[in-house]
């Protein structure tokens, strides 16, 4: 029998009236007739009205015990998290050209609140991507007499490898997919950043607008050094099955910006670092997403070699920068900084999404400074509400008024009963709680943390509050910086633009009382300690900022070996939340597994052996002959007969055969999609049901029928206990009269809207 919290009284106003009614005769025999618009019948309804507001508040007492219950084990509502992202400035008037460094905290104008989450240095300086493109083997070999030519107007003694000079990320947008392999597809395993100034309003004053945005890039005659932010996307690729994830290794790199030689003619090279200190590289050596500070040299260094062949026989020759030939870019180019690996780092390969300078990473969160916030009252337990919920506890900082001293900072505690064991200490300790969803503020009772002096201020000095999907916005929604504050000497704001290059990810919204609520069972059981398969399961499904759909716990299950009952190991495999029917089938990333894996890890038993894995999918085609009844659309009965495939094969609830997904090595059976094909609106009759495996031939994947079991005639996939499968490929065919079977070959199905004595040929329109 269920457990159901007791009501504690059920009545409602209907029933009160009622009551009072029928105690009429006992209790006034006289009034006979208490009919609607009786004085006496409206002072009744005036008390079951009242009534019942009162046992509505009554009935209210369970659940505040469940909040009690809530603060009780420490376990607050959940803040909202804010969405984050890399976006790069730029002047919105080419003819600034002075430097500019803007405060953390700009305010960037968007549909919410988004802010800058450091200092950053705008130059005047635009950057386009480069790379050395080797020619195809078709043209190289087309070019070979021209390469021969080129080879000896250079001199080049050994062998010549001719190269497009190719941009990327034009506009600055963002590469799709899995990025670009910045060093495996050049020829000289570089990408080059072209420094261009900005263009100059008529074509003779660009040599001044150059030397001018030259001296910004090299800090001009203030004698401080001048720092390029430059924002690195990189394209983190979903890991390999069943790889260990952990800590990623630094990309060994070196940034250098190009100089004269001493020749006059050929480039040279100086390295630049990012001054030491985490501010200085976010990406954390290329491995995430970030902002690197480049320390640039003095602008007599700066040199860019001219892309005029008459002028410089050697441009682009060799280690030189790339030539441009489009002359309007090559007269606004100052410089050139090159990306390549460290000699000797054995790195061969990085991916990268997007390249661009002045990037400044931002958030979804406002920033409140200098706010008071009540007048102490000398009681214990004091509370104190913040300007606004979902505050950032990091950046939280509160000050409370003392006598004689102003202002005095006092520090935030997770539990005020938790301070020190030592009671002088725990009395004396200036200290406060924060709850950082509600956004309040609780002080301690005088035993247990200081009571802020009667008729003393509290004031919140900085705070960061916001949050929510709201702030997952697609690229190019940022549009311009609305107000900021600037460094160094007094000027008014210049505009300034935003280039957003790809999406802002990463907002959640706060959590909801309910959701609060489901947590406390869970909570009780674990209490943030993993040790059975549920904990396991709970505790992935509850990692912060991570939508996590699935989770299948694999004790003693080493995926590297795929090998079970391994003593000591715990195998967590995640999937991410994806749209249905959304092709591929759902995978979860680097980042995603290293989410999970740091909130679980930290939460294991000592000895335990972690991983979080993705799922190992096996390919799957099926193709299904039917008859239509009569009356229905032969399109839509095919069209959910697909549907309704995959949703018996999808891996995430609610669909699969039990409303969890398909299970983990559940054999895939004919006789199983066979009778879910004949559950379709308008199948009269399934002709036959095959099923295909993918098969891999000359290094090209073909669709190979399964064989037939021979007791009983029928297919099935076998998939080991780890994996699921991966519906690819449904055709679904309509048998005409006489004809039966399902085909048995994917790639041999016939259009049925082509003309068997025709050949598709593309037109080119006349354009006038």
């Amino acid at each position: 029998m269920p457990i159901l919290p007791p009501r504690l009284d059920d009545r409602r106003f209907d029933d009160l009236l009622e009551d009072l009614l029928a105690r009429i005769p006992a209790h006034t025999p006289e009034w006979t007739n208490p009919r609607l618009g009786d004085p006496g019948r409206t002072l009744l309804e005036l008390f079951a009205w009242l009534g019942d507001a009162l046992l509505y508040r009554v009935n209210l007492i369970p659940e505040r015990q469940r909040l009690v219950f809530l603060k009780l084990l420490g376990q607050g509502l959940r803040p909202a998290r804010p969405a984050a992202g890399i976006v790069s400035l730029t002047f919105a008037q080419p003819t600034e050209l002075a430097a500019v460094t803007l405060a953390a905290g700009a305010r960037i104008k968007a549909p919410v609140p988004f802010e800058t989450l450091a200092e950053t240095t705008l130059l005047p300086v635009a950057a386009e991507a480069w790379y050395k493109q080797p020619l195809a083997d078709t043209d190289a070999a087309r070019m070979e007499a021209v390469i021969a030519g080129l080879q000896k107007v250079h001199r080049i003694d050994g062998a010549a490898k001719g190269y497009l000079a190719s941009p990327l990320f034009e506009g600055g947008q963002a590469a799709g997919g899995d990025g670009v392999d910045v060093f495996a597809t050049s020829v000289d395993r570089a990408l080059w950043l072209a420094l261009m100034a900005p263009a100059a309003a008529r074509p003779e004053q660009q040599t001044v607008v150059n030397s001018a945005a030259r001296a910004a890039l090299g800090g001009g005659d203030s004698g401080a050094t001048a720092m390029l932010s430059v924002g690195v996307v990189p394209a983190i690729a979903a890991p390999a099955l069943f790889e260990e994830v952990g800590q990623r290794a630094r990309v060994s790199v070196l940034w250098e910006v190009v100089s004269q030689a001493a020749d006059g003619v050929n480039a040279d090279y100086l390295t630049v670092e990012p001054v030491p200190g985490d501010a200085n590289d976010t990406t954390a050596g290329l491995t995430r997403p970030g902002v690197l500070r480049l320390p640039m040299p003095d602008e007599s260094l700066i040199w860019a070699p001219a892309n005029d062949v008459g002028e410089n026989p050697r441009a682009g020759v060799g280690d030189n920068p790339p030539r441009l030939d489009d002359p309007e870019k090559a007269a606004r180019l100052i410089g050139w900084l090159r990306l390549r690996p460290q000699p000797g780092s054995g790195v061969a390969s990085l991916r990268l999404a997007w390249v661009g300078v002045n990037a400044v990473a931002v958030d979804q969160r406002n920033t409140i400074e200098g706010r008071v916030l009540g007048v102490s009252t000398g009681a214990a337990d004091q509370l104190f509400q913040l300007p606004a919920g979902s505050v950032d506890a990091d950046s939280l900082r509160i000050e409370v008024e003392e006598s004689g001293r102003g202002y005095q900072p006092w520090a935030r505690v997770d539990d005020l009963a938790a301070i020190s064991a030592n009671p002088v200490v725990a009395r004396e300790a200036a200290v406060f709680e924060l709850d950082a969803e509600a956004g309040g503020l609780r002080f301690g009772d005088g035993v247990r943390g200081r009571v802020p002096e009667r008729q003393m201020r509290i004031r919140l000095a900085h705070g960061r509050f916001g949050g929510g999907r709201a702030g997952n916005l697609p690229a190019a929604s940022l549009s311009e910086v609305s107000s900021a504050r600037l460094v160094g000497a007094p000027r008014s704001l210049p505009a300034i633009k935003v280039v957003q290059p790809l999406a802002t990810e990463g907002g959640e919204d706060a959590e909801t009382l309910a959701l609060a609520e489901q947590r406390i069972p869970s909570t009780l059981r674990h209490r943030e300690r993993a040790v059975t398969a549920d904990d396991y399961r709970r505790l992935a499904q509850e990692v912060p900022g991570t939508d996590v759909a699935r989770v299948e716990v694999m004790p003693r299950f080493k995926p590297r070996e795929r090998r079970f009952d391994v003593p000591g190991v715990v195998s967590v495999m995640v999937l991410p939340a994806q749209t249905f029917g959304k092709a591929p089938n759902p995978r979860p990333d680097r980042p995603f597994i290293e989410r999970v894996h740091a909130h679980l890890s930290v939460r294991a038993p000592l000895a335990t052996e972690l991983y979080v894995i993705g799922c190992e999918y096996l390919p799957l085609g099926v193709s299904v002959g039917v008859t239509i009844r009569d009356g229905f659309a032969r399109e839509t009965v095919l069209f959910e007969l697909r549907e309704a495939l995959r949703r018996l094969l999808w891996p995430l609830p609610p669909h699969g055969p039990g409303g969890s997904g398909w299970a983990l090595g559940r054999t895939v059976r004919e006789r199983e999609l066979e009778v879910e094909v004949s559950r379709v609106a308008g199948v009269a009759e399934v002709g036959g049901v095959n099923l295909f495996a993918r098969a891999e031939v000359d290094g090209k994947g073909e669709w190979r029928l399964l064989t037939r079991n021979t007791p009983d005639g029928t297919q099935s996939l076998q998939l080991a206990a780890w994996q699921l499968p991966e519906l690819l490929s449904v055709v679904a065919v309509d048998n005409p009269a006489g004809s039966s079977g399902a085909p048995g070959d994917l790639s041999a199905v016939a259009n049925p809207f082509s003309d068997d004595t025709a050949v598709a040929v593309p037109v080119v329109p006349e354009v006038c």
